[in-house]
């Protein structure tokens, strides 16, 4: 029984934890004011899989730790091209906060605003480029961006769905004679 609490301790130890956003709620009663936290927190491996949670209590510490439970539980994978970022641009919503999110280049870096931020770190996501409109609410922008990731489908899925080759999916993607253009610059030039 002594191994329990060492495995849990190294399971754990896999997931990075980021705090997005703590709340101070009052509640007036007939002593005063009792004063509550709400936290949300965004928890990934740093690899493909990443989840978010709220957690209420009376003190932010026990706040903390529910919100990143509860993370843990609702984690999500999302597929990675080459690791490191998006395999295409999508939109996510919820409520008023709305999301885009695109691949991008390699040495881009993270260009992304406070929340959302935090989920693509907690990703693993090494190069991505995200606008939020509509609301700042940490809490919408973080269920849009998770909208967005939900809607991620990798080549390979894609291709077994229509029963083709990744190839020909990857093709398409790029635009057909693109190759045949870089041709054509390199005949006009010589």
């Amino acid at each position: 029984m002594a191994r329990e609490p060492r495995e849990r301790e190294e399971r754990d130890s896999e997931f990075v934890d980021k705090l997005v956003h703590i709340n101070r709620v009052a509640k007036v009663v007939k002593g005063g004011r009792r004063f509550g936290f709400a936290a949300l927190v965004v928890v990934g491996d740093q690899r493909g899989r990443v989840g978010f949670g709220h957690g209420k209590a009376r003190e932010v510490p026990e706040a903390i730790r529910k919100a990143t439970e509860a993370a843990k539980r609702a984690m999500i994978r999302v597929p990675l091209k080459d690791g490191r970022t998006l395999h295409h641009e999508t939109k996510g919503h919820h409520g008023a906060g709305k999301v885009i999110v695109r691949p991008a280049e390699q040495g881009t870096g993270i260009i992304a605003g406070g929340p959302t931020r935090a989920v693509f770190e907690s990703l693993g996501v090494g190069d991505v480029v995200a606008k939020s409109t509509g609301t700042s609410n940490p809490y919408n922008m973080v269920r849009a961006t998770f909208d967005a990731l939900k809607q991620q489908q990798s080549p390979r899925l894609i291709a077994q769905r229509r029963g083709k080759s990744v190839t020909e999916i990857i093709q398409r993607r790029e635009g057909p004679g693109k190759g045949k253009a870089v041709e054509l610059d390199a005949e006009a030039g010589a």
